[in-house]
């Protein structure tokens, strides 16, 4: 794409291709006309450069005005809801033995939906300044709805998700939304009011359209000069639902999101008594999803460290009703995150326990059910978590899991004389159809040895029977702090 700087344009022009403010907003289609009036708003917004995708219309490509051609009414969209339905209906009649894979895909499937509504819905407002709100208000109720069917798939899938195609403010403004809602629910907020706080999630960094891109978009630390800039989003977004009308409440809960109980938040640096309820959930959650979901100028850090930063709240920024229901909603070894257990085997988080938050649900991921389906178990006081993986440890794990679920795959399809397997067969057993085995190998270097103690573990336990062991778990080696959550329970 072609890069213009805003001074250099003129009105009345046209280009070859469409006109981009970002990577992903679109100001202006191919061949329409730009205004006085655009360009004024680009120079208000502070935007510097817009991007083209073709070339300065000289007249050759296009024989009319568009303004003299007969406007072509838009085709119906499909609603977000019918098209969630029709995603639930569609799962209900396939016939999947694994039921557990079956409900992830579905919810894949939904969750994919919901990312390009909240990425058109920020597109529309960005090129035609409106927003349905009638449309909102029912995708969040249907969102609710399935979240509370499908709770532990969709947070499972909320917590590891990460589409790098997509903007970070649609991907934020939903793993926000569903993490807010799962909490408002452990909170037994009524529909209406988890529907408000759904409004607030999904345009909370709606003001971040009307700030230049390469405050949101880079691929460096900001100075202090730009994240005193960057921090204009919560009034710009204020404006925002203000002028389309949206309640009060809303225009609250966007303008408060970064208000601290201490007092030492932006944009009004108010006391807990002042900042909307809503406002403290979504700075809790937000705060939360982007400590742990990675950023152009860094990598993500783990969910875990994610929560324990939040909980330890040693400033006293967060409330701490809502930090209790972000620690029960997620537990202490939050959903997503691998663990080695007492019985010297690994397993990943997939559900939270709503009474012992250090006690999770988690899937095994070396055993099976006798179906071939997923094992999946209570931690409890016999078979507890003793502590998470590290980086590298999950890596060695997920690795070797991948080569044993291929080989066995082969070896079945040999048995049985079937045509070869692919890479990605068997993985489903234990929660890996979603992982690439690009990701951790490297066809031109020699097969190493798997370092990892608690792969190591694991490998020696495939290949001997288990037996009880009281030996204690091998070291991580970046350690894990122990967390006492005595003040929440």
């Amino acid at each position: 794409m072609e890069t213009l700087s805003v001074e250099s344009l003129k009105s009345d022009i046209s280009f070859t291709g469409d006109v981009f403010i970002d990577s992903t907003f679109m100001l202006l289609p191919r061949s329409a006309i730009l205004t006085e009036n655009t360009i004024k708003t680009l120079k208000k917004w502070n935007f510097e450069n817009i991007l083209c995708d073709g070339n300065l219309s000289l007249g050759e490509q296009i024989s009319l005005r568009p303004d003299s051609l007969e406007e072509e009414p838009e085709a119906p969209k499909e609603k977000i809801s019918e098209t969630v339905k029709k995603i639930i209906e569609e799962s209900k009649s396939v016939q999947i033995t694994n039921n557990e894979q079956a409900r992830m895909d579905m919810v894949k499937n939904v969750y994919n939906e919901y990312l390009k509504y909240i990425n058109s819905m920020y597109t529309r407002y960005v090129t035609h300044k409106e927003i349905d709100q009638q449309e909102l208000i029912e995708s969040i109720k249907d969102l609710c709805i399935f979240i509370k069917d499908h709770r532990r798939f969709v947070l499972r899938l909320n917590s590891n998700y990460n589409d790098t195609k997509m903007i970070f403010l649609v991907t934020h403004a939903m793993r926000s939304t569903v993490l807010a809602i799962a909490i408002g629910m452990h909170l037994h907020m009524p529909l209406s009011k988890l529907i408000e706080l759904g409004e607030i999630c999904i345009l909370h960094e709606i003001g971040m359209v009307r700030l230049p891109p390469q405050l949101y978009l880079t691929d460096r630390k900001l100075s202090p000069f730009e994240k005193a800039k960057l921090s204009k989003h919560t009034v710009l977004g204020y404006t925002i639902v203000k002028d389309l009308n949206f309640p009060l409440s809303v225009q609250l809960g966007v303008l408060e999101h970064h208000e601290n109980e201490n007092g030492t938040g932006y944009p009004r640096k108010l006391p807990s008594e002042k900042i909307s309820s809503n406002a403290k959930i979504v700075s809790v959650v937000c705060t939360y999803e982007a400590i742990s979901s990675p950023r152009q100028y860094r990598d993500e850090r783990s969910s875990f460290d994610a929560l324990l930063e939040l909980i330890q709240n040693k400033e006293h920024k967060y409330d701490d009703t809502i930090l209790k229901a972000l620690l029960y909603t997620v537990s202490l070894y939050p959903i997503g995150t691998y663990v080695y257990l007492s019985n010297r085997k690994v397993a990943e988080v997939i559900d939270s326990n709503q009474t012992n938050p250090k006690c999770p649900v988690v899937q095994m991921l070396t055993e099976t059910e006798k179906d071939g389906s997923p094992k999946i178990i209570q931690t409890n006081n016999e078979i507890s978590i003793l502590r998470i993986l590290s980086k590298d440890e999950k890596r060695d794990i997920i690795k070797m899991l991948m080569k044993t679920a291929v080989e066995n795959a082969q070896s079945e399809s040999n048995t049985s004389g079937l045509e070869p397997v692919s890479e990605g067969s068997g993985l489903e057993a234990v929660g890996l159809e979603d992982v690439s085995m690009e990701e951790f190998t490297e066809p031109s270097k020699p097969e190493e040895k798997v370092d990892s103690p608690v792969a190591a573990s694991v490998e020696k336990e495939e290949s001997a029977p288990s037996a009880p062991s009281s030996s204690p778990a091998p070291a991580s080696a970046d350690g894990i702090e122990e967390v006492d959550i005595s003040e929440f329970q």
